[in-house]
């Protein structure tokens, strides 16, 4: 039986194993991959396999992926994604997840695999291909930031101190958690924290200003953006971590709090990073939920959505060196388009974006990657003193959550539109995988 799902990053594919006769304590798991290219070229792909396994395999990572021509590449087994389907696992089998990065492939053609799953415990055998210090590290200091680290580099740090009323600063500087993200030396920041121009701007960061929720006779205001009055994100605490070869995931629970602090919602907030050449390759799922009644999510295209801010020399000292990368082409210097309310196809339902910005004597090019079934209309916003992304009106109830998915890249120097729309066809269309086990 076949089935195969699109999600996120990669192909997601569930294939249920009900009759797959194994013994009492299995050796191993086997499955054949064909991976198609599809109608684009593939280079640095990454690639997710939900897969159905025994339930002895369950909390397994040991993974051995070898291709047709008898080299293993790196790959990392884990728990399914947020969002992954929820398709049923077949009786007897629960469901993990297989990634790794397809190195190329190009459009119509079709690569093939054979994936071994051992028990939990057993030697890692991409260890011979990677050793475990060139992998993804996390590193925690509770009650502060978590560092991911790729071979001792800094690449992301998560900043999650909770929210202190003592002082004015100390609220302005712990009333939302969110992202740094470092650049291909791990010495630099390229993202911006508290403070400087517009202190509520934080690195990688999701919020709205125009939020109510409630019973109409009783309806309240919460701005998760600014943080205005007793509106605040707060971290909750991390449902899990990965780090490996591939990818290093951490899932966070996030709470968003309105008038007197009451939660009005509450946030599954998962991000992930890529082990691919060139930049730093992040996705970036979140799944919001209803804490009792309706909530109305709402703002404009300055103050509300999933967006990037740049460090605040940016603002400081370089803004007119900005520019923006579009669909349409290149756009010339400190040049902004921001969404006026109506539907400028300049404007809306962009499925990409990128950013050109200077730091210190250096350019570097940020895009962020839409998906199509992310909420619409999408409005976009650009500033440039170093931000840009786009936000969304959408009423959550208790059946009907909000649930996002979009991909980040930076690197070091400037981009073309086609380079973008590249790396936006491996997140929209990714390759198609199909699987078999092998008895």
């Amino acid at each position: 039986m076949k089935r195969i799902i699109c999600f996120a990053a990669a192909a997601i594919f569930v294939l249920a194993i009900a009759r797959h006769a194994m013994a009492d304590s299995p050796r191993s798991a086997k499955f054949d991959l064909t991976v198609e290219a599809g109608k684009h070229d593939r280079t640095d792909t990454p690639v997710a396999v939900l897969l159905a396994v025994p339930a002895e395999f369950q909390t397994s990572t040991v993974v051995k992926l070898v291709g047709s021509d008898q080299k293993e590449i790196p790959a990392q087994l884990g728990p399914p994604r947020l969002n992954a389907s929820e398709h049923a696992a077949a009786h007897g089998a629960t469901q993990r997840e297989l990634d790794f990065i397809l190195p190329q492939l190009k459009a119509g053609a079709s690569a093939r695999f054979v994936a071994e799953i051992f028990p939990a415990g057993a030697t890692p055998f991409t260890a011979g291909l990677m050793p475990s210090d060139q992998g993804f590290h996390w590193k925690d200091t509770p009650g502060a930031h978590m560092l991911l680290t790729l071979a001792g580099r800094p690449v992301m740090q998560y900043m999650y101190h909770a929210l202190d009323d003592s002082t004015k600063a100390s609220h302005q500087r712990t009333y939302k958690p969110y992202h740094h993200v470092f650049d291909s030396t791990g010495k630099i920041l390229l993202t911006k924290g508290p403070g400087g121009q517009d202190t509520h701007h934080r690195g990688l960061f999701y919020g709205f200003n125009r939020i109510t929720y409630g019973e109409p006779d009783d309806l309240k205001h919460a701005d998760t953006w600014q943080c205005l009055g007793d509106s605040y994100e707060s971290h909750e605490g991390f449902l899990d971590t990965e780090a490996g070869p591939v990818l290093g995931r951490q899932l966070l629970a996030i709470d968003w709090h309105g008038e007197k602090k009451e939660v009005f919602a509450h946030e599954r907030r998962e991000m992930t990073v890529y082990n691919v050449p060139g930049g730093t390759l992040i996705d970036f799922a979140s799944t919001l939920t209803t804490a009792d009644g309706p909530v109305k999510l709402d703002g404009d295209p300055q103050h509300a959505g999933f967006h990037f801010r740049a460090p605040n020399e940016v603002a400081a000292k370089t803004s007119k060196q900005t520019y923006f990368v579009r669909p349409d082409g290149v756009g010339k210097l400190d040049e902004n388009r921001n969404w006026s309310g109506r539907n400028d196809p300049k404007t809306t339902n962009l499925p990409w974006k990128g950013m050109c910005f200077v730091l210190g004597e250096k350019r570097y090019t940020a895009a962020l990657i839409d998906r199509p079934s992310n909420p619409k209309d999408a409005r976009y916003s650009e500033r440039s003193y170093g931000r840009f992304g786009s936000y969304f009106v959408y009423t959550m109830t208790k059946d009907k959550p909000l649930r996002v998915a979009y991909r980040f890249w930076i690197q070091d120097g400037e981009m073309q539109p086609d380079q973008i729309a590249r790396l936006a066809d491996d997140f929209v269309e990714p390759p198609a995988v199909t699987v078999k086990p092998v008895e």
